[in-house]
């Protein structure tokens, strides 16, 4: 037994040490920095320093007339139901009109200098008569509109007569990370002061509100009347503007990064108004198949569907089929990346494109022009066949070979076909080679755009496409 014991003695030690270093292993948070992943302590400290730099702000609207419909869904702005006999006999005044209605909002913003400015949403003051601001202090201050942009609903409106501002610090939402405590501080249901914290749920997020959207998610709650106030990082600096939430879910809210908006307030401050950087092309993401069928091993790119005749890329010598890679040494991924970049560049800026040609690589320098935000005026550069939904290039030894088909082959290619548009209902497809329109040979694209502005009137249009796998097929679009 004593020679049995010595022997186990050693292999006793050695389990006694695996099973104290695996105890260790699992009590232990893995990552040095694994204390990062407990909540603060407490946010009153940061919400006491920022406090008095957040403000409340009332607005009152006029309502001219009072129609049925606003009737209908608002009902009284002042609350309680309306009488039923006024909606089928009329006024009781018996004068058959309806009176004006004052609206009243409500909204939060925050201050960002000594000299009054102050920055909330768009929606909060549009068409308000009448601006009201409050400050942490319950001083009351009538506020004038400096400027606003609907495109990323950011206002500026300014006070005067305050020696008790406390302008909030502007960061860099850049580096706002993923799962980073937030803080948000606003005026929700009128309930002043109100702070509530979480984390940023994500970046990047596009809700469909403005050709400009690139908001940060958040759980921090966030309700009506927070509209306009400050998303706070740790450090009590503003990374965000609370502007929108989802009705239907619970912490989920949203704020325009403040790198986004430091641009927009800076043009607002200094003019009034905002001017956008303007190209003057049409452009689509790449999908797998067009970054195949071009060559490109990423899908990272933007490929230029129309160039506007004597706008800035027509006279920087860009074409349709370009891939544009990079703006100013900076990489474009996606269509919405770049309208964002070009629209944050200044007026008359020489600005450097580098794109993909036929395979080639090339620089381009296009000066910039002012972006002309009238939909009626950018709706007259459009081609005449885009009503119907249908994008063509011409065919070149390049496109056949990567088609499998002759490169003698007259026609043109359809590279894109809108969705919903009359083009995809009759079954338009990428890929297809349009031989004819109405019976008329089409050998390039200036043959398409020539045959689809004569036949633009007509309520149907008949295409002869060569389809791979199929032959020869009649597409008939309907009007």
């Amino acid at each position: 037994m004593a020679v049995s014991n010595k022997r186990l003695h050693p292999i006793f030690i050695l389990f006694l040490l695996y099973g104290i270093a695996t105890f260790l292993l699992c009590a232990t948070p893995i990552g040095k920095n694994a204390h990062a992943f407990s909540a603060p302590e407490s946010f009153s400290d940061l919400a006491e320093a920022v406090k008095p730099g957040v403000v409340n702000i009332r607005t009152v609207k006029t309502i001219k007339g009072g129609s049925p419909v606003f009737r209908h869904f608002f009902g009284s702005p002042f609350g309680g139901n309306r009488n039923p006999f006024d909606e089928f006999f009329g006024s009781p005044h018996g004068d058959g009109q309806q009176r004006d209605f004052k609206q009243r909002s409500l909204g939060s913003g925050f201050v960002i200098d000594n000299e009054g400015f102050i920055v909330t949403n768009n929606h909060v003051i549009e068409d308000a008569h009448q601006i009201k601001v409050i400050l942490s202090n319950d001083k009351e201050f009538d506020a004038e509109l400096v400027g606003r942009d609907p495109k990323t609903d950011l206002a500026l409106i300014k006070i005067k007569g305050s020696k008790a501002l406390r302008p909030l610090e502007l960061g860099d939402s850049e580096k706002l990370k993923v799962g980073t405590w937030v803080v948000a501080i606003g005026s929700p249901f009128g309930l002043e002061q109100t702070v509530t914290a979480g984390i940023v749920s994500a970046k990047g997020r596009i809700i469909g509100s403005g050709p400009y959207d690139d908001f940060i998610q958040t759980d921090a709650s966030i309700n009506p009347g927070n509209s306009g106030g400050p998303l706070l990082n740790m450090d009590g600096e503003v990374i965000g503007i609370n502007t929108a939430i989802i009705a239907s879910g619970q912490g989920i809210g949203f704020a325009i990064p403040i790198n986004l908006a430091k641009g927009i307030i800076d043009q607002l401050k200094d003019k009034g108004e905002v001017t956008r950087g303007w190209l003057g092309v049409g452009i689509q993401d790449l999908t797998p198949e067009l970054a195949d069928y071009y060559g490109l091993e990423a899908e990272k790119g933007v490929l230029v569907t129309q160039v506007f005749e004597g706008d800035p890329a027509d006279k920087a010598g860009i074409k349709v089929n370009d891939i544009i890679l990079f703006v100013d040494d900076k990489r474009v991924a996606t269509g919405r990346e770049l309208s964002s970049m070009i629209a944050n560049t200044s007026v008359g800026h020489k600005t450097k494109i580098d794109l993909i040609r036929d395979g080639r690589k090339k620089s381009v320098t296009v000066t910039l022009s002012k972006r002309d935000d009238d939909e009626k005026v950018i709706a007259s550069k459009k081609r005449d066949n885009d009503e119907l939904g249908i994008e063509v290039t011409n065919l070149n030894s390049d496109i056949a070979r990567r088609f499998g088909i002759d490169g003698n082959e007259n026609g043109v290619l359809v590279t894109d076909v809108t969705d919903g548009s009359d083009a995809q209902k009759a079954d338009v497809r990428q890929g297809d080679i349009i031989k004819e329109i109405n019976h008329k040979t089409v050998k390039d694209r200036n043959d398409f755009a020539s045959l689809m502005k004569k036949n633009k009137n007509d309520k149907i249009i008949k295409l002869l496409v060569k389809r791979r796998n199929a032959g020869y097929v009649v597409v008939k679009i309907e009007r």
